[in-house]
């Protein structure tokens, strides 16, 4: 496993004891692909589901006369939840930079777009930047921790991946249009176009237990940004934030805001690898971009125990 920390270390050694006999090929075999998958994914997680808990929690349980206003309760529980990410040895120093990155754009959009009215918060708490309480910016940091750990936890490679330098004007075409189609033309769907240019020819590994996934790297994202689609569900509806058309009563986020969660994914993953950046599969040749002439020949690599279950 790449960069893991102390704790994941301990975890993948105990990992390797359980299942170092266990069987490489059969029904089996592919049950324990499937729960490491799955764990991992989990693993991946445990920041954004711990503040998606957080916020059910306060829909729920949280009491309306309560002394500290419930999005102040939000913020602090944020707080303490990225406190015992490191504590615990749940990220690294490193990552950590990468969070807060991804918390500062997202709280500066934030401010922008709750000023012009795509969305809203309760006008309740006195941690917030003006109609933003600051837990906000906490969900996006959620979205930089998972990008960051599925990073490591699956030792992702790339084949064929754009220059970056390339990427990162894409995306901050995208960051700047989230801002300017309110006063001049909407360029999403030619930043879609651009996106689908730059990203067709690349293709991840990631690796599981024994094996090695290949996917279309398109399709990886358009996966998470309807993962982070059906969360921003959760969060609408526990009231976090609304929605104009949800002020009356709660509907499901439109099916729109998946083209706005797929270009928000290209941000993040930008950032991601300005701090770790793409690496081709292990023992291909690729060069420093992780660009190769064809797809690295990964069949008798993927039957070696790999770390990181």
């Amino acid at each position: 496993m790449q960069r893991a920390t102390s704790l994941e270390r301990r975890i993948d050694e105990v990992a390797h004891r359980l299942l170092r006999d266990a069987s490489a090929n059969g029904i089996r075999a592919g049950l324990i692909e499937f729960a490491v998958f799955v764990l991992k994914q989990a693993w991946a997680c445990v920041f954004g589901a711990a503040l998606l808990v957080a916020i059910v929690a306060a829909r729920l349980w949280y009491p309306d006369d309560a002394v500290i206003a419930r999005n102040d309760a939000l913020t602090m529980a944020a707080v303490l939840i990225q406190v015992a990410m490191l504590v615990f040895r749940l990220e690294t120093g490193r990552e950590l930079w990468v969070i807060v990155l991804f918390h500062v754009t997202g709280t500066v959009m934030e401010l922008f777009k709750t000023d012009v009215g795509s969305w809203m918060y309760a006008a309740d708490g006195v941690l917030r930047l003006g109609g933003v309480p600051l837990f906000s910016g906490f969900m996006y940091a959620a979205v930089g921790s998972y990008m960051v750990r599925v990073h490591r936890l699956f030792d992702l490679g790339f084949v064929r991946y754009p220059r970056r330098w390339l990427t990162t004007a894409v995306a901050a075409a995208v960051y700047l249009n989230f801002f300017a189609h309110h006063f001049w033309w909407d360029a999403r769907w030619v930043l879609l176009g651009a996106v689908v240019l730059l990203w067709l020819p690349t293709v991840m590994y990631a690796r599981v237990w024994r094996r090695v996934l290949r996917l279309p790297l398109l399709i990886v994202f358009a996966g998470v940004a309807v993962f982070i689609y059906l969360a921003e569900n959760i969060g609408t509806w526990a009231g976090a934030w609304a929605y104009p058309d949800q002020v009356a009563a709660w509907q499901p986020v439109s099916p729109s805001k998946l083209g706005s969660w797929f270009l928000l994914m290209i941000i993040s993953v930008v950032m991601v690898t300005w701090v770790y950046p793409p690496r081709a599969p292990a023992s291909t040749g690729a060069d420093d971009e992780g660009r190769m002439p064809q797809h690295p020949p990964l069949e008798e690599e993927s039957q070696a125990p790999a770390a990181g279950a």
